[in-house]
């Protein structure tokens, strides 16, 4: 009689995927091509949405568009030729995201409808335990996040928002269904997203409000149909279109980065811009007073500019008004004023922005918790906000940011994500090659990283006189310059094509495998979506 065969015993791997990138914007899609490109198969994109694209999912708000002209709002090894606009709406850049997933073969990978809630460093596993909202628990051993600048929408904190009896709108929730016709509508907030929100509701609704707390600096928007031909020739001649491309983001550098952070050595220099939105604005408002409304009270460059042809005029249609008056509370019926006016509404829309990634607020809510007890909410609640190269972490080994603190030189965002996928595949590949069960970013090199960042950011535009009334997000509560890089994208990119490994410390140590908890199963390749 032939013996019962003996099972082997498998060992029980150590996490479910090498990497676990959380967030399918930009930055998420450019890092898993990255490890693609790297020859790292074993990696899972989970996305809370529903569908790819990050905040070009979430945001659909009426003439959605891209605020820098589109040949610099793409990767530079996935140009799209295809841009029908020069500054693109919101369904190309959706578009082009779907097309970098299909080109990309990343759709295996997606796993949406997975929220993210926790995530936490095992010292003894030498891995990170992900949490998800339904209660399933994955593990990785290292972890990307890419959730990005602006991860959760912002509710002002007004009195009496909750006892409106009208119908209240996030611009980052749109509701499509609503028709605004015939109705009195009312925007809080004058950001970049009402900057193209306004004018659209002015055609549509009855009347409509402004509540503007800072006015913002506008500029004409050269935007217009690109050719057919020229379309073509991008196609046929990928050298072209390259540069065009090095050409526009030179003088988007030069427009935007370089007022910023040099704005203050070369402070003469702000004025041309700032005159010429003047003068814009006076082409398209006569009024004295409006005009006066509409002027911000901080120098340019202090806050991020806007572009719009049509922004400025819609405030002089007579069925829009601007107030500027402060909120005193939101009513059943409207909003009363500080000066006692009651402005009756039926729909409120909120375009009050978003929680920055680089608050506490976020991470108390999905708390995100490393080596010996470190916790990210209380580290940016508590002290200056660190981030090697925008990127790493020391008390975070194993785990990546594709948005850190100074990350962004403020031109092109495909710049900043280019350099953190080569920086995360560099370190990633040099763990594997030694061996290394973790690898993090040394205090010394975080620190002198830190020190060289604070000293540029001393001389930036934002710590000027000019900017004191301004409130930019650009600026941190500890006073530093955390959301911006104040260097060029040309410094940004040398330093990720340099980064020494003497900067990292590698560890080897004997893993202890957790049991794995009932109901922790890893996710199915057909699971999500």
């Amino acid at each position: 009689m032939p013996r019962a065969r003996t099972r082997r015993h498998e060992p029980e791997p150590y996490f479910d995927h090498k990497v676990i990138i959380i967030g399918a914007g930009f930055g998420g899609v450019g890092m898993a091509i990255a490890l693609k490109r790297a020859r790292i198969d074993d990696f899972v994109i989970l996305e809370r949405s529903e569908g790819v694209g990050g905040t070009w999912y979430a945001n659909t708000y009426p003439d959605v568009a891209v605020d820098v002209p589109g040949i610099v709002y793409q990767f530079s090894f996935a140009k799209n030729p295809d841009w029908t606009r020069t500054f693109p709406k919101g369904a190309e850049v959706r578009a082009y995201i779907d097309g970098l997933v299909e080109r990309y073969g990343l759709d295996d990978h997606l796993r949406l409808g997975h929220d993210v809630v926790c995530r936490q460093w095992d010292e003894d596993g030498q891995r990170w335990e992900v949490s998800l909202a339904d209660g399933r628990t994955l593990t990785a051993q290292y972890v990307v996040s890419a959730i990005g600048a602006f991860v959760e929408p912002r509710r002002p904190d007004i009195p009496g928002l909750d006892d409106f009896e009208g119908t209240i709108i996030q611009s980052q929730r749109w509701d499509h269904d609503y028709d605004f016709t015939g109705k009195r509508a009312a925007v809080i907030g004058t950001g970049a997203t009402s900057v193209q929100l306004v004018p659209k509701l002015a055609e549509q609704a009855g009347h409509l409000e402004v509540f503007q707390r800072r006015a913002i600096w506008v500029f004409a928007k050269p935007d217009f149909p690109i050719p057919r031909v020229v379309r073509f020739a991008f196609r046929r001649l990928p050298f072209l279109q390259s540069m065009i491309r090095g050409i526009v983001a030179v003088l988007v550098e030069v427009g935007l980065v370089g007022i910023t952070v040099y704005g203050k050595q070369v402070a003469p220099l702000t004025l041309v811009p700032n005159w010429a939105c003047r003068l814009f604005l006076f082409s398209q408002v006569r009024d004295r007073e409006l005009r006066k409304k509409l002027t911000p009270t901080y120098g340019f460059g202090c806050k991020r500019p806007s572009v719009s042809n049509v922004y400025y005029r819609t405030f002089t249609r007579e069925d829009v008004d601007l107030v500027t008056e402060p909120i005193e509370r939101v009513t059943p019926a409207g909003i009363r004023t500080a000066d006692g006016v009651e402005h009756p509404i039926d729909v409120l829309v909120l375009a009050t922005g978003f929680e920055m990634s680089q608050s506490p607020e976020p991470y108390r809510r999905r708390p995100l918790r490393g080596r010996e007890g470190f916790d990210l909410a209380d580290f940016y609640e508590n002290n200056r906000a660190k981030a090697y190269e925008g990127v790493c972490m020391p008390q975070l080994p194993n785990h990546f940011m594709v948005f850190g603190p100074f990350a962004w030189s403020g031109s092109s965002w495909h710049v900043m994500v280019e350099n953190a996928m080569r920086i995360v595949t560099t370190v990633i590949t040099e763990a594997d090659h030694r061996g290394a069960t973790s690898v993090a970013v040394t205090e010394e090199a975080n620190d002198r990283f830190f020190e060289f960042i604070s000293e540029r950011g001393k001389h930036t535009l934002m710590h000027g006189k000019a900017c004191v009334n301004a409130n930019s997000y650009y600026i941190d509560k500890h006073g530093d310059f955390g959301f911006l890089r104040p260097t060029t994208a040309y410094q940004s990119t040398r330093a990720s094509k340099r980064i020494p490994m003497s900067d990292f410390e590698f560890r080897t140590v004997d893993r202890v495998p957790a049991r794995r908890r009932r109901g922790l199963a890893p996710v199915a390749a057909s699971d999500g979506g």
